[in-house]
């Protein structure tokens, strides 16, 4: 009969995650969504890099070409089909290097070199209006550093007075307002994106509110059967199996309301003021996440040790840091649970010149390759581990309080989540009593 119940329970907990969380945990992390762009373009430029040498140089012949500028940008190619492998770190100095080199660098110099022939000139407008499809800033830069050392290339070439004739400048005029055209529709899609996500949170209002009134009166049957069971001890052998199971289920229902406060205030963050008003003491606030979390037992609960070194005062706001700190806690719990060992401890460290917060677990870690993803909107690992919406959150909050959230680990070793705050408390911030 336990079993039974407790299958159900799994059933219906699975249902409510998938209608909740279904538009969301098919998102991919935006490294894995650039990676993937990345490795696309690298093909198509493995490809036509060598064809259009054939075409320019036999076909349709220029006035300049230069295989070795090509065969590098071919090698450059080659090395981007692999970008799904590279790290965050690796993949954007990859993407500033290649992006540099095969856009503005070898389109501005092959555009001059061949005396600003249309073809180059039509060349070089495609490439940037490729360039200005990627991040603004990241664009900008590559397209300063690719330009300027065209133009060091061909004055090297001895053909640095041709940059001056009208020929060259008459299309800067051309390419500046494409750069801004592109930026600006850049900034629409974004608009449409904060109205799509203040649209999301809008309707998960109403889910939300749908979910909570069965989940409570779960809650409710629950405690009613709890006061039955006394009665009942005389009539079954034994009671405890039952006991057990709604046990489960009610702290299944408390993660579940946990579950969807927490969603609804990523989805709305977007409407919601994020900026400090109170300063706020990081012992009451860690007191406050142990008292509310819902620990699954006696031996959960004692597994989280607290270590007080120095209390420090923070501005911030407490339903916000009350969200952070229970990502954190959590995360750290369920680290340790899929590892089968280890301990959490939280280091409250107002001494140092920057105060700061640990939350260190001893469970399975976070391998080095996944690091940098882990604080990325949507992204979770182990796959169905959640909706991978907690730490993104937990970063967003903390730069809005000019602090910093980083984490330092080592696989099936350890995990440290530190969190850094500025100091002093503003005066117009009163603390909290």
């Amino acid at each position: 009969m336990t079993q039974q119940w407790q299958g159900r329970w799994t059933h219906w907990r699975q249902r409510v995650r998938q209608t909740l969380l279904h538009s969301l945990l098919h998102e991919r992390a935006p490294h894995e969504h650039l990676a993937r762009r990345v490795a696309v373009l690298a093909a198509v430029g493995t490809v036509t890099m060598p064809l259009y040498y054939l075409l320019w140089q036999f076909f349709f012949p220029q006035s300049y070409e230069n295989l070795t500028l090509r065969l590098t940008g071919v090698g450059i190619c080659v090395a981007g089909l692999f970008a799904r492998r590279f790290s965050a770190r690796w993949l954007s100095r990859y993407l500033l290097f290649a992006l540099s080199y095969i856009l503005p660098f070898f389109f501005t110099f092959m555009f001059v070199m061949n005396h600003a022939s249309s073809i180059w000139s039509e060349s070089l407008l495609i490439g940037l209006v490729v360039l200005f499809h990627f991040e603004t800033k990241l664009a900008c830069r590559a397209y300063l550093i690719g330009t300027g050392a065209a133009c060091l290339a061909v004055i090297v070439q001895g053909e640095g007075g041709f940059l001056l004739k009208p020929e060259v400048l008459q299309q800067l005029p051309v390419h500046w307002f494409t750069i801004a055209a592109l930026s600006v529709v850049k900034v629409g899609g974004k608009v449409l994106e904060q109205e799509r996500l203040a649209g999301l949170a809008a309707g998960l209002g109403s889910v939300a509110h749908e979910l909570r009134t069965p989940l409570t009166s779960v809650e409710a049957n629950v405690r009613g059967m709890r006061r039955l069971l006394p009665q009942l001890a005389g009539q079954a052998d034994d009671t405890a199996p039952l006991q057990e199971a709604l046990s489960r289920i009610q702290f299944e229902v408390r993660h579940m309301q946990h579950m969807i406060d927490l969603f609804l205030l990523s989805a709305s963050a977007v409407n919601r003021n994020l900026e400090p008003s109170q300063a706020l003491s990081m012992l009451d606030m860690v007191n406050s996440v142990l008292r509310r979390y819902p620990f699954t037992g006696n031996s959960q609960r004692s597994s989280v040790t607290v270590d007080v070194r120095a209390d420090f005062q923070f501005a911030g706001q407490d339903e916000l840091c009350v969200v952070i700190l229970l990502n954190l806690l959590r995360n750290a719990l369920k680290s340790i649970h899929r590892a089968g060992k280890g301990r959490v401890r939280i280091i409250i460290d107002g001494a140092r010149p920057v105060p700061r917060l640990l939350f260190i677990d001893t469970g399975c870690g976070i391998a080095r390759n996944r690091l940098p993803l882990i604080f990325e909107r949507f992204y979770s690992y182990p796959v169905h581990n959640g909706s991978g919406i907690g730490l993104a959150l937990c970063r967003q909050i903390a730069h809005a309080w000019q602090a910093r959230i980083r984490c330092v680990s080592r696989e099936h070793a350890y995990a440290i989540f530190i969190l850094e705050f500025p100091q002093p408390v503003p005066a117009r911030f009163q603390p909290t009593s």
